[in-house]
């Protein structure tokens, strides 16, 4: 049935013309999102630059996350998936059991999708594993560096088979201080820079690090040629302004070097962490697929990437409306399944519920309590039939499966619906409207 209009066409024109003047040019961007102007103004957000590269750590993280057993030719179709989403960086698995074929045969995967990704292999150890890197053809390797001194041992995998084993670790190369750390990661920075690797040196527990401590480790690190810094922070322990203080301070210790991070979210705020440190002067922002690594996780790719499109303007290079669909494989891959309100491609973002006041809103305005059009990044608009929906809702219902009701039947099914969902204490499906529609008729 056609349902009675409530607004006359001049009051919805009128309804448009205000919130068009609440709305600015780039923030309201029609079929795309609609945000607060205030997201655009410097003298409230601060300056951010006009680009952000997004280095997406999917496939090492995974190996993290506890009973992930994926073949290979399931991480092949999910990293095709991946590089066809637009990440310019990819952060592949490390070295650890794989051949030379197996490492080629990725590089050539990724460059056979996007010949502009960059490709980086993780957890460089030794120069061994750096020839082995450049001969498979990546283009760039992570030098990881401890944020201690002797406490670093700690998290030297060899310390506890040779312990376990029974045989002495304790040598006269094993780091005492500081400066053996760093002296080891210099070395190896300087190595795969002389191989042509580009050399991102992640920091890692910058949450522990004194002012004294991270100029020590920035300054040696520079100077052996790291083409980028990258504030990991394990923990998930650095504010939104912590992680602002810190790249502000890499960057005055080492203006020629990148700075990136690798925030974790513990609190919830790995994204503002994320938009804090780019505006501190961060080029790259270290994150994965559904937020996928031990403990809290990473920064959510499709949470960041739009934060920084809709709300800043800052570009990611991202094609946004694939990400829903590589979200959900991520889930096939790992078998860890987001939450059904996980940001941006969560199965229920986009639904407020059946209220008819919240499910007619869209016919005078999509972009009211959606503040992102659902295609944009490949999701839905879910509304359901809930027991505060109204006959508008209902009548949406009905027309989308094909049933045709009076308006007086309308008002009986609604009754009956609302009965029988309280009796049953459950959602209806399409299969008990279709016959409690054909009661009333």
């Amino acid at each position: 049935m056609k349902k009675p209009p409530v607004f006359t066409p001049e009051e919805i024109a009128r309804f448009r013309t205000e919130l068009a003047e609440r709305r600015a040019p780039g923030a309201y961007e029609p079929g795309r999102w609609s945000v607060s102007p205030l997201n655009r103004r410097t003298d409230v957000v601060g300056s951010l630059p006009p680009w952000v590269r997004l280095r997406d750590a999917t496939l090492r993280s995974v190996e993290t996350l506890p009973g992930v057993v994926a073949s290979t030719e399931a991480k092949e179709a999910f990293l095709r998936r991946l590089v066809g989403s637009g990440v310019p960086e990819v952060v592949t698995a490390g070295l650890g059991g794989r051949t030379e074929a197996a490492l080629k045969s990725e590089v050539a995967l990724v460059k056979g999708e996007s010949p502009d990704c960059r490709v980086v292999c993780p957890l460089m150890r030794s120069p061994e594993d750096i020839d082995r890197a450049a001969s498979a053809g990546y283009d760039a390797v992570q030098v990881w560096v401890q944020g201690f001194g002797e406490t670093s041992l700690i998290y030297q995998a060899p310390v506890y088979g040779r312990a376990w084993r029974g045989e002495e670790w304790r040598t006269a190369e094993t780091p005492r201080d500081r400066a053996a750390v760093l002296a080891r990661a210099a070395r190896l920075v300087s190595y795969a820079r002389e191989r042509g690797l580009d050399a991102i040196v992640p920091l890692l527990m910058v949450s522990y690090a004194t002012e004294e401590s991270h100029e020590e480790s920035v300054t040696l690190l520079a100077a052996a040629g790291a083409t980028e810094l990258t504030l990991f922070d394990g923990p998930g322990a650095m504010s939104p302004e912590a992680y602002g203080y810190l790249v502000r301070q890499t960057r005055a210790l080492a203006p020629h070097v990148e700075v990136g991070l690798h925030p974790h979210n513990t609190y919830g705020l790995a994204v503002g962490c994320a938009v804090a440190a780019v505006r501190a002067g961060a080029v790259a922002v270290e994150l994965s697929v559904n937020g996928y690594c031990g403990g809290p996780g990473n920064a959510d790719l499709a949470a960041t990437a739009l934060a920084f499109e809709s709300l800043y303007g800052v570009q990611t290079g991202i094609r946004t409306e694939r990400l829903t669909e590589l979200a959900r494989a991520g889930q096939e891959l790992t078998g860890y399944h987001t939450a059904w309100n996980h940001p941006v491609t969560g199965t229920h973002a986009f639904c407020w519920g059946g209220m008819d006041l919240i499910t007619q809103e869209t016919e005078i305005d999509p972009l009211l309590h959606n503040c992102l059009e659902p295609t944009l990044v490949g999701n839905t608009r879910t509304v359901p039939f809930t027991p505060d929906s109204g006959p508008y809702t209902l009548v949406d219902k009905l027309t989308a499966l094909g049933i045709e009701l009076g308006h007086e039947q309308v008002d009986d099914l609604l009754v009956r619906a609302r009965e029988l969902m309280a009796r049953e204490g459950r959602l209806l499906t399409d299969e008990d409207l279709a016959t409690l529609a054909e009661e009333v008729r």
